[in-house]
């Protein structure tokens, strides 16, 4: 998810927590644990910094979205809780505990997935039944403060029920992105969905042999091909991968790639970002560099 959907998540957390008997201090503290804790895993993006080698696309996401990370995370705000503001609770632990496991489970959701297994699996685990950003979590989570704001004893019901809303909504959504997944797999050899913005709309990403099928789909209307693609699925990448580590980075990290081998470019990318004739995770090398 981005940036401010993981914050809204963190101020979700603290609002659904009855703080009736602490502290002006203690709720400080659980405010910075709860939103602090729901960016945490995102710390990876410094990795970037030091990325020499093109492997920044699985550093992103990678070992600091894992589920077995999610302890250690909580324990780190725990510290910093009790040496830096004095305060020891068991609220602190379970509150950056649960921030941390919203933040990786809700990224398996949307396309661009999680190492979510890791170190114990590489494999980018991903569903792509939630965009990466949902407007229907941000509506909640505004309809829940503005309601919160004016029924302030309510304040813990009404963001709890919100949380009820969110995971119905994101039920919803996965129930549709499955039947629709299952609706293609038998007739292609691949298949991969990206959730649209619009609810209950979906690009299932289809491929057999060197043709790739780009369909809008619903559960309620009939599928319409949006995109056909051709892969050049015979060339040989290893000189691309040589001239363009990213490129076998995201030949790894991507569920399947399109080959793209014409007069100007030698390179690949990911159908599922797929829009307007292009992609935006395309890793490439220009015609001229390549051997003959």
């Amino acid at each position: 998810m981005d940036t401010i959907t993981h914050t809204l998540f963190g101020l979700g957390i603290y609002g659904a927590i009855n703080k009736e008997h602490m502290s002006k201090k203690e709720r400080r503290v659980l405010l910075l644990t709860a939103v602090g804790a729901s960016q945490i895993p995102d710390i990876d993006v410094i990795s970037q910094l030091w990325d020499t080698d093109g492997r920044y696309q699985m550093w992103h996401r990678g070992i600091t979205h894992s589920i077995f990370l999610t302890p250690i995370w909580a324990i780190l705000f725990y510290v910093v809780s009790w040496l830096l503001f004095k305060f020891k609770s068991k609220t602190i632990f379970f509150t950056a505990l649960i921030a941390v496991i919203i933040h990786n489970t809700s990224d398996v959701f949307n396309a661009w997935g999680t190492g979510y297994l890791e170190p114990f699996s590489t494999a980018r685990l991903t569903l792509g039944t939630i965009p990466i950003v949902d407007f229907v979590i941000w509506f909640v989570f505004l309809a829940a403060f503005l309601l919160s704001r004016k029924q302030k004893e309510q304040r813990v019901k009404i963001y709890r029920v919100g949380w009820a809303l969110i995971a119905l909504h994101v039920f919803i959504q996965s129930a549709q992105g499955y039947a629709l997944y299952h609706k293609y797999d038998k007739d292609y050899e691949q298949v991969a969905l990206s959730a649209s913005f619009v609810p209950w709309n979906f690009s299932v990403i289809a491929k057999s042999g060197d043709q790739v099928n780009i369909i809008d789909e619903t559960i309620f209307t009939e599928g319409k091909i949006k995109d056909v693609i051709k892969s050049s699925d015979d060339a040989n990448l290893d000189q691309l991968f040589a001239e363009n580590p990213r490129a076998k980075t995201l030949y790894e990290w991507a569920p399947f790639v399109v080959v793209v081998e014409d007069d100007n470019t030698f390179g690949i990318y990911d159908p599922r970002f797929y829009r307007n004739g292009q992609s935006f995770l395309f890793e490439y090398m220009e015609h001229g560099k390549i051997d003959k």
